[in-house]
């Protein structure tokens, strides 16, 4: 990235606005889109979804669970009901399939807060900060696991900030500021990518799930890579990408298998070379070379 450009811009120039936003607009409007569903009820009394995003239902059929969520139910003692399971189940298979951490980047509002915060981060050329633990997201997930089985009740829903902004949103945000602009600043003046990546138990659970799930983004083109270093400058888990992008000579195949991931996509975005495209877990050996090609015909 030459000096004074932005993340991206190479690939605007080369591929223009639109595909260098694209995924990122599709986020927008995939977290938009999932909200006003939300709020079409108690806003306009359509009501296609009802409840929240820990428990919903969807068009009187779909029953939606956070598995965050059934899990703490579990644990307060109180037997979970049919609904509940399948809810569970189908949103569980769901974040297998397509990614744990997606939940982070196309369906959690408060996304757009700590994107904002972190565009606002590198626009102002904000360094350093506060060092976070990357592991002290998963003590607040044992923590609020052991509050719900000590309690009996599902205490991180009481200050979840999905949850408190979408309660906001129906019936004035009152304290739900203040956690929107603590998370804001915290992410803006005290370290990069503090809430999401650092201590967000849900983000931290889903993580899990991500260690095992199907649809990747693969360093597919990786050859064509110019060290411009475009997508670690946008990628909110930009270590994740060293071992996939640079891992050939370590024998390590293009696909990011790593459970922080949370495909967002912003990698595809702005790289002007098409390094990167959405695959499979699957997709992941090494190119056969040359030599071991020949060995093969001559066996053969």
């Amino acid at each position: 990235m030459e000096k004074g450009q932005f993340p991206g811009a190479e690939a605007v120039k080369v591929n223009g606005w639109f595909k260098a936003n694209r995924f990122l607009l599709l986020r927008r409007v995939s977290q938009v889109s999932l909200l006003a569903l939300f709020l079409a009820g108690p806003w306009l009394g359509y009501w296609i979804v009802k409840g929240n995003m820990a428990s919903s239902l969807t068009l009187d059929v779909l029953p939606l669970t956070d598995p965050l969520v059934f899990l703490q139910a579990i644990l307060t003692g109180n037997p979970p009901v049919q609904a509940g399971i399948i809810g569970a189940a189908v949103v569980f298979i769901f974040y297998f399939l397509v990614g744990g951490r997606v939940y982070c980047s196309w369906v959690c509002p408060i996304n757009i807060i700590t994107d904002t915060a972190n565009w606002l981060r590198r626009k102002l050329k904000l360094k350093g900060g506060t060092t976070f633990s990357r592991q002290s997201r998963y003590w607040l997930l044992l923590a609020i696991l052991i509050l719900a089985l000590l309690t009996g009740n599902i205490v991180w829903e009481l200050v979840n900030p999905v949850s408190m902004v979408y309660r906001g949103l129906i019936f004035g945000m009152g304290m739900a500021w203040g956690i929107v602009i603590a998370i804001f600043l915290l992410d803006l003046l005290v370290a990069h990518n503090a809430w999401c990546g650092h201590l967000c138990p849900v983000g931290a659970f889903y993580s899990l799930i991500g260690k095992f799930s199907v649809l990747r983004i693969s360093a597919v083109n990786r050859q064509a890579c110019d060290d411009c270093l475009d997508c670690f400058a946008v990628c909110p888990e930009s270590r994740v990408i060293k071992p996939a992008l640079k891992g050939a000579d370590q024998k390590i195949g293009p696909v990011i298998l790593s459970g922080q991931c949370n495909n967002c996509a912003r990698c595809i975005d702005v790289c002007a070379k098409d390094v990167f495209s959405f695959s499979t877990r699957f997709s992941n050996q090494l190119p056969e070379s040359k030599e071991s090609s020949n060995q093969r015909e001559v066996m053969s």
